[in-house]
């Protein structure tokens, strides 16, 4: 992703990267090393609601966030800390960065082996979804772009695959319909809800989180989008007619 901050400036990635954001990198990746050597047990440590709640394991909803599923995976979560975490850090200070990083993660950990609990009792799910473990920091990092959302919401940023630009206001809804429709069949849906929902609450607290969009603001931005494409198209054909105007005439003998 490309983003544009000043008017006229477009860069790729932020041009610092504070300690913080630095040290939750090395943290996450030195996990990673060690998960990759064997010296992780992934099932002490992943959040599942059957651990959590039936053998008390009560340390997953913090240690799950700091395990990857693969390369790709925390590639991906590493990447958008790194791009919009960064900023947010420099704002913010490592204090408050911190500790809304970490209460995204965890309660978006919390939700992870609770939620899974309504459904099974309803009789909807098997027991065996009370067993699927979760890992990743997709949680906290979903807070981390919300809040970069909803504090410089502007901002434009492009994706380099496909190559669309938008306002950063819609990242989050944009990301959520790229998940649902291309990404794995394994994503933690609930994950990725629960660190938005623990991140706008905490904003909220402070002030902070905005208007949450409404259906009228959807369907009067619809209809702007619609009257723009229009006029666009309006304008093209009376470029055309004006091209042709300016053709010259048949020769007469």
């Amino acid at each position: 992703m490309y983003g544009r901050g000043a008017p006229g400036g477009i860069g790729f990635g932020p041009p610092i990267t504070p300690p913080v954001i630095k040290q939750l990198l090395i943290a996450n990746l030195a996990v990673f090393v060690a998960q990759a050597m064997g010296l992780v047990p992934l099932d002490l440590l992943a959040a599942s609601p059957a651990d959590f709640w039936l053998r008390f394991q009560l340390w997953q909803p913090f240690t799950y966030m700091w395990l990857h599923g693969g390369l790709g995976h925390i590639a991906a979560n590493m990447f958008s800390l790194w791009m919009f975490g960064s900023p947010l850090a420099m704002v913010w200070g490592t204090e408050r960065f911190l500790r809304f990083y970490l209460i995204c993660g965890v309660g978006a950990g919390l939700l992870i082996v609770s939620c899974p609990w309504i459904p099974y009792w309803l009789g909807l799910t098997p027991r065996m979804s009370l067993v699927w473990p979760t890992l990743g920091a997709s949680g906290a990092v979903m807070g981390v772009l919300l809040a970069y959302s909803l504090t410089w919401p502007n901002r434009t940023i492009m994706l380099i695959f496909p190559p669309v630009a938008f306002r950063a206001i819609w990242l989050i809804p944009i990301l959520f319909f790229m998940e649902y429709a291309f990404g794995p069949p394994n994503v933690s849906h609930l994950g990725h809800l629960g660190g938005v929902v623990v991140g706008w609450l905490l904003l909220r607290v402070r002030g902070e989180a905005g208007q949450l969009i409404t259906i009228e603001q959807i369907k009067y931005r619809w209809r702007r989008w619609r009257m723009r494409r229009r006029l666009r198209a309006v304008q093209d054909d009376w470029r055309r007619r004006a091209r042709d105007d300016d053709r010259p005439g048949p020769w007469l003998h």
